[in-house]
């Protein structure tokens, strides 16, 4: 199904060439070509319509690797934000005048140390912005390569040398100054670091949150257990909040230790960078100024956390032991039977799931390297259970390496030496979506089992189907027959794959997987069930899953001009001629060919509104964006043309034919965005957006 997958973009790059030959042929207008550019890129755009989630964003072949963000200039210093989507963590790179200062880094630092060196500065010292949980974090690696102090919250219970900070507690790096306040809230310990230009030592350019505060969310209080309970913590929140960092002023720069797909809270927000005055507008937990409902707010609907966490936690106080990361791959074990013994053995097969169903070990779980690895291993895997990885050379590698990351540890085992050895092996059948769907209507199905979280299920489905969720369906599936064959599904068949595993070792002996998950259903132009509209019963019909731009009206859009500035963008498709003499204010130009094929725009805290001379181009490329993103994205209805017309009252008066002069509700544009720029330029008050984004899968 993977190979079917890579094949789909090229057969639809070839039917959108021919479109764009048959305008050239037929001597159409520059508008023409284009329109039919856009319309064959739609077409094929719901062709290959997708559930997305945070799941399947970390599914990208360069996601269990770092990536630099961007670097953020400041007077005085700069930051560099790195992104590890595997784990959706940021760790941040503070330089001023040669010297540096490391916040938040995970446990392999090889590639911050790659980008130390290129700077040539010195290492003033690592900072841990609280006890963290959900990875093990590098403070010691850093420490012993680098001869660097650790700083961190004295409240922090470490057993391990540290420079105890506390409120008020200060660290110069170069002309920044960096002041330290205690904010718990998400762990007792945690503090968040302003950090000021020295020129300006009364105004904070930016604050390290770590978890603090989200982009969009906050973090959860419910991971420390013990006798500290998740309300004192949520409620704690609140004071942090409302008596500090909500006395900050808006324009300060909030850099967060996670983002969206993390564990440690909920609904966090793609974007890499907010401020202050962002989240005070439009984070939906700093909406509530009453104690009781922001507690209430962050307690309801907190996902489980993993069972690995709280050994992390204890890892990182104890400071774990350091790793030697070029180790060469260590011997094999001996193939036996016996890794089939699911009491002595929890083998993990790393390949992906064609190869796995191809033939695996007897009660593996396939737990494949291309997605949330490390995470997936610490929710299915049992803390200190013999694991074993299953796999190619190239794979056991990475795997050994990439676990370290949560504190696993395993033996290896080369797939073809298994086979060679003459042991058993077990072959799987996944199922085609409309094999499946055939048997639904023939009524002879067996069991479907959605394995994804209950809030997907309930969201939408591919029909009748059982919600057990794969990190409980050990247990759960004890509701079903063994002996019966059973069909799992998930978004893109990464978590079915697993799920097929988790059976075996249940005692399943017809387990299937839903070959390329519900992508590959609605691709295939299969129906599902969407959630039921408030009032219109227990269930609703069937629907095909087709997302569609909204339409705003000239008049709600100046009045989100007017009352809500900086929470939504404005893009003109126009060509930059017609951009450089009017434009709406804030807007942004940028080539529609550039707007539909460059990721940038598919995240963002608002929506993403076009705008074109009459808004038909922009409903095109607006159809396209909405099957890749979830971002609300709008048209202009009826484009400048219907807005200078409503919103100046001029009656039949065409946008085209205004004067410069006469258009009090539009400006001058910036200069144009030109169509190789990896995304549109943002204010020169705010950082760049990232130019790059973790592919999704």
């Amino acid at each position: 199904m993977k190979e079917n997958l890579k094949e789909k973009p090229k057969q639809s790059f070839c039917r959108w060439n021919r479109c764009r030959s048959l305008a050239v042929k037929k001597g159409k207008s520059l508008m023409l070509l284009l329109l039919a550019t856009v319309l064959c890129a739609l077409w094929a755009g719901l062709q290959a319509a997708e559930i997305k989630d945070s799941e399947s964003a970390a599914h990208g072949t360069d996601a269990s690797m770092y990536s630099v963000v961007d670097t953020y200039t400041f007077p005085g210093f700069k930051v560099i934000q790195f992104d590890l989507p595997v784990l959706s963590v940021y760790s941040y790179l503070l330089i001023s005048e040669g010297e540096a200062f490391m916040v938040d880094p995970v446990r392999d630092i090889s590639a911050y140390l790659e980008v130390i060196k290129k700077e040539g500065v010195t290492v003033k010292g690592v900072y841990l912005t609280h006890s963290h949980a959900d990875f093990v974090a590098g403070h010691i690696e850093m420490m012993k390569a680098l001869y660097c102090p650790i700083y961190q919250s004295k409240k922090s219970g470490v057993h391990y040398k540290i420079e105890p900070l506390e409120e008020g507690s200060t660290v110069e790096v170069g002309k920044a100054l960096i002041k330290f306040i205690e904010t718990p809230g998400h762990t007792p310990d945690g503090m968040c670091a302003l950090v000021y230009s020295k020129d300006k030592p009364d105004m904070p350019e930016l604050t390290f949150t770590g978890d603090v505060l989200f982009i969009g969310s906050v973090g959860r209080p419910d991971l420390i257990g013990g006798d500290t309970s998740a309300a004192w913590l949520a409620s704690a929140m609140f004071d942090s909040w409302t008596n500090k960092l909500s006395k900050l002023p808006d324009s300060v720069k909030v850099f967060p230790a996670h983002g969206a797909g993390s564990l440690c809270g909920a609904h966090l927000s793609s974007d890499p960078v907010s401020t202050i005055g962002k989240e005070r507008a439009s984070n939906p937990y700093l909406v509530h100024s009453k104690r009781s409902e922001f507690v209430t707010a962050l307690l309801e609907g907190l996902p489980e956390a993993p069972q690995y966490f709280k050994h992390n936690a204890k890892m990182n106080k104890e400071g774990p032991v350091l790793v030697d990361w070029n180790a060469a791959l260590p011997a094999e074990i001996t193939p036996s039977s016996e890794l089939s013994d699911i009491t002595k053995y929890y083998v993990i097969d790393l390949r992906d799931a064609k190869a796995y169903a191809e033939g695996h070990i007897p009660n593996s779980v396939n737990i494949a390297a291309r997605g949330r690895l490390e995470t997936w291993v610490g929710i299915m895997a049992p803390w200190g259970a013999k694991a074993v990885l299953i796999g190619a050379e190239a794979e056991l590698k990475e795997g050994l390496y990439r676990l370290h990351r949560v504190g696993y540890t395993a033996d290896i085992l080369n797939f073809e030496t298994w086979k060679k050895a003459g042991l058993s092996v077990t072959v799987g059948s996944p199922i085609l979506p409309r094999e499946l769907y055939d048997l639904m209507q023939k009524g002879d199905a067996p069991v479907v089992v959605d394995v994804r979280l209950p809030s997907e299920w309930m969201a939408l489905r591919i029909g009748t189907v059982l919600n057990l969720p794969l990190n409980h369906l050990a247990e759960l599936s004890a509701q079903l027959n063994p002996s019966e064959p059973v069909v799992v599904v998930c978004n893109s068949a990464y978590r079915s794959s697993m799920a097929v595993g988790v059976l075996e070792r249940r005692g399943f002996k017809h387990a299937r997987n839903l070959e390329g998950g519900s992508e590959a259903w609605i691709s295939a132009g299969l129906p599902v069930f969407e959630a039921a509209k408030s009032g219109s019963g227990a269930s609703a019909a069937p629907k095909k899953h087709v997302r569609l731009p909204e339409r705003i009206s000239a008049s709600d859009l100046k009045r989100m001009m007017m009352d809500l500035p900086g929470t939504f963008e404005i893009v003109d498709i126009r060509p930059p001629e017609f951009f450089k003499d009017y434009s709406l204010p804030g807007s942004l130009n940028a080539d529609v060919a550039d707007v539909i094929s460059n990721p940038a725009y598919l995240v963002g805290a608002g929506p993403l509104i076009l705008v074109d001379r009459d808004g038909s181009l922009a409903m095109a490329a607006a159809g396209i964006l909405s099957q890749k993103t979830e971002r609300s994205v709008k048209v202009l209805y009826g484009g400048l043309d219907a807005y200078w017309s409503e919103t100046q009252g001029a009656s039949g008066s065409g946008v085209q034919a205004m004067p410069k002069a006469a258009a009090p509700a539009m400006q001058p544009a910036a200069p144009a965005v030109t169509p190789s720029a990896p995304a549109p330029a943002p204010p020169a008050s705010e950082p760049a957006k990232p130019k790059k984004k973790s592919a999704g899968c």
